[in-house]
């Protein structure tokens, strides 16, 4: 980045977006400079978008776009580059009607990194087309994901999500845990779909540890939209853990972002356990009490491991708190168990049948785990 500008306005200019004095002074900048690209930190229509280009004689690029750009070289499995298409192509649709220029610059370079110029000369039915295939696509993603989640259900093993802005350091805190060996890198967006690990916790209870895509302030509604399918892993969970770089000086605002989009997807109510990650970036006098950091918070390193045993054994309190209702057959052999089941759940039937006692109960998931051998049903 050379240079930055800002301008306050009640509302942005309908045909500039930024005031015509803020075109202008653009213009004189971008030939002074000698600048190729201005990069603007909002969504624009095409009408904006091709009125400051010919206003300031240099190429524009919106947030959007910018995000799409960087989503499409992230991408690697057929699922994530199914939903960066669709998105693409939702942001190219309305935009296609007399935007020659901006389809010739969407062929390649920054910005550019996207369906491919054969699909950027579609006319408006075959890219429709285009979208109706991609969502059917996606919706098979979705209903293949919602198979495997039934058979996760049938089960007792809780889902831990971990969410938080794009380069909170999520990846690194998933390797750190589950020892994946997944890709963590500084690179924002570095992880677009979701990687499912299981993991065994102090309290010898096993959870299922879900990293997904990473949040950012003003994420445009359409890539939220191409990306339920991958989303809906944090619809699903029984617990967030909501990772913060809280090394960076913005990270309260980042915290608000990711909150926003919570709230978009209808989450924000759901059980969370705020992490601190990165403290070992911090000056020595600000690590203190690290330990017992923020009421619901954990101050950690994820790259030194430290703070993870307070994390594992904290994740096994939270998750144990959590009853589920079962069905259970014991043989007569184990009906010792039954002394257990007395002490530690609720029972809710007993019926006595010929092969052994069915017994309905509501109980700890820890328990249910120990127990799973025995499992009919469960809720």
């Amino acid at each position: 980045m050379i240079e930055r500008f800002l301008q306050e306005r009640k509302q942005p200019d309908p045909a500039l977006f930024v005031g015509r004095g803020k075109a202008s002074e653009l213009r004189l900048r971008v030939e002074d400079a000698g600048l190729d690209l201005l990069v603007f930190d909002d969504e624009l229509s095409a009408g904006q978008q091709r009125n400051l280009e010919d206003a300031t004689g240099c190429k524009i690029l919106d947030r959007t776009q910018l995000i799409l750009d960087i989503f499409a070289r992230r991408a690697r499995t057929r699922e994530g580059k199914l939903q960066v298409e669709l998105a693409q192509l939702n942001y190219l649709l309305p935009r296609l009607s007399g935007k020659g220029t901006m389809l010739s610059r969407l062929g390649g370079g920054i910005g550019t990194r996207g369906p491919g110029e054969t699909k950027l000369e579609m006319d408006r039915r075959r890219i429709r087309n285009r979208i109706a295939l991609l969502r059917r696509d996606l919706e098979t993603v979705r209903l293949h994901r919602q198979l495997r989640r039934e058979k996760r259900k049938g089960i007792p093993i809780p889902v831990v999500a971990l969410v938080g802005y794009t380069n909170a350091g999520k990846s690194t805190l998933f390797n750190a845990l589950t020892d994946a060996g997944t890709v963590s890198s500084g690179q924002l967006f570095s992880t677009l779909d979701p990687l499912l690990r299981r993991l065994t916790l102090p309290n010898q209870l096993d959870i299922i540890l879900s990293d997904t895509v990473g949040f950012v302030r003003k994420l445009p509604h359409n890539i939220v939209l191409a990306f339920r399918a991958t989303l809906e892993e944090v619809r699903e969970a029984d617990l967030l853990l909501h990772v913060v770089d809280f090394s960076s000086s913005g990270w309260r605002d980042q915290m608000s972002a990711v909150e926003e989009v919570l709230k978009e997807l209808g989450v924000q109510n759901k059980p969370r356990i705020d992490v601190y990650n990165k403290i070992d970036l911090l000056p020595e006098s600000d690590r203190d009490g690290e330990t017992d950091f923020g009421g619901n918070g954990i101050a950690l390193s994820a790259s030194q491991g430290r703070g993870l045993d307070k994390l594992r054994d904290r994740l096994g309190k939270e998750l144990d708190s959590y009853s589920v209702r079962v069905e259970l057959k014991i043989p007569y052999q184990d009906a010792r168990l039954l002394s257990r089941l007395h002490d530690e759940a609720r029972i809710t039937s007993e019926r006595y049948e010929n092969d052994g006692i069915r017994v309905g109960a509501e109980l700890p998931r820890s328990t249910a785990h120990f127990l799973r051998r025995y499992l009919v049903t469960t809720e």
